[in-house]
């Protein structure tokens, strides 16, 4: 160990400067893998035509939400500059804090419904793998810390302008300066470390839909399957099903 430096000084080097170019790394060298020899899994395996009640109250809320937030993250991040004399002007800045924090909490109402249906619905917690759980735990985490930093830590548009966008700059200039993210407080922290643990578990999940664009799910019909089998010999031994749909 280095004399001088803490534990909590490793903590943020760790954080920081290693787990940024760790999940960078797994994020394109599997989703690159995966593109190329499972094209086919690049879905968002919808299990729509399981329920569709609860389903359109959760998954649409959640992509309206998570849209808008992560446009206010992308905008803040490319032109910081811009994003700070926007909110020098007082009204503007409430409009930007007041839209941001609709957005998580559609995306929060969301994800909760997404988790009802999937624990209440048998067929949606049958098809509802390890992966699915943990990346609708993190992102619920990641949701949480965000409110919680909207709600005692105001203003966040204009210090992620101010602090975080020069951070992130940094890591991609290969040049990290941890200095503009260490004082900040814990659990703002904690939510950049949460976006950059989804980054890293991104290629394993079905959350690699998000990149095969356009994706007309948000204003396509509700999809109709239509069955064709004479459901009194389905069971029968041999029976092979022959069926016809259309999504």
């Amino acid at each position: 160990m280095i004399e001088g430096l803490t534990t909590f000084d490793y903590f943020n080097v760790l954080c920081f400067s290693a787990l940024p170019y760790v999940a960078l790394f797994v994020f394109f060298l599997i989703t690159i893998q995966r593109y190329t020899n499972r094209a086919f899994t690049y879905s968002s395996l919808s299990s729509q035509f399981l329920e569709n009640k609860v389903h359109f109250w959760a998954l649409v809320p959640f992509h309206y939400g998570i849209l808008l937030v992560l446009t206010g993250h992308v905008v803040g991040f490319l032109i910081p500059r811009q994003v700070m004399i926007w909110n020098s002007e007082p009204l503007r800045l409430y409009v930007l804090e007041v839209s941001a924090f609709v957005g998580a909490i559609f995306t929060l109402v969301g994800l909760v419904n997404i988790l009802i249906r999937r624990l209440t619905n048998a067929k949606a917690f049958m098809v509802t793998s390890l992966a699915d759980w943990i990346v609708i735990g993190i992102l619920v985490v990641q949701v949480g810390t965000g409110i919680y930093t909207a709600i005692f830590h105001s203003w966040g548009s204009y210090w992620f302008a101010s602090s975080v966008s020069p951070y992130l700059w940094s890591i991609l200039t290969l040049n990290p300066d941890i200095s503009f993210v260490t004082p900040l407080p814990a659990m703002v922290k904690l939510h950049i470390v949460g976006a950059f643990v989804i980054i890293l578990l991104f290629p394993f999940t079905r959350l690699v839909h998000i990149l095969v664009v356009p994706n007309p799910y948000l204003w396509r019909k509700p999809q109709v399957v239509r069955w064709n089998w004479n459901r009194r010999t389905i069971r029968t031994p041999g029976f092979k099903v022959r069926r016809k749909s259309s999504i």
